[in-house]
């Protein structure tokens, strides 16, 4: 009795298996998608916050950063980084490490008479000497208003 009922039963799958093949085989040029319309809502929305959000870290421009330590050791390029941070918060700090140097440079200047100011002060923290470089900048971009708040 098991092996009628076993035998039926794959008897049965054999058919909903070849009917099921002889149907995506005759329509095979077409699908059908269902999809909700809100998805492309959402999509649009997505891509508008992504615009926002990333907008003032693609601002870049020439300018001039200060070279503050160019040495083989990355203890010294990560204290010389702290230093920076610590007695001014307000600048940002680039380590770069290029075999086998690690450079760090501080600031975004737009022009070199700032770039010059911020050297003096640095110079009191690294006596062995702080340099302007020419570089490419990140720029704080300029409120227009859209982007004013109410």
């Amino acid at each position: 009795m098991k092996k009628v009922i076993i035998g039926c039963f794959l008897l049965l799958l054999t058919c909903f298996a070849a009917q099921a093949q002889t149907e995506i085989a005759s329509d095979s040029n077409t699908v059908v998608i269902h999809k909700d319309p809100r998805i492309d809502l959402l999509v649009k929305k997505q891509a508008q916050i992504n615009e926002y959000t990333t907008r003032d870290s693609r601002r870049t421009a020439k300018g001039f950063r200060l070279l503050v330590i160019s040495t083989n050791s990355r203890d010294e390029a990560i204290a010389a980084k702290t230093k920076v941070y610590t007695y001014f918060p307000d600048m940002k700090t680039y380590m770069w490490h290029q075999s086998p140097y690690y450079r760090v440079k501080a600031g975004n200047f737009k022009d070199r008479k700032e770039a010059e100011d911020y050297r003096k002060k640095l110079l009191e923290y690294f006596p062995k000497g702080v340099f302007i470089m020419n570089d490419v900048v990140e720029v704080k971009p300029e409120k227009t208003f859209d982007d004013a708040e109410y």
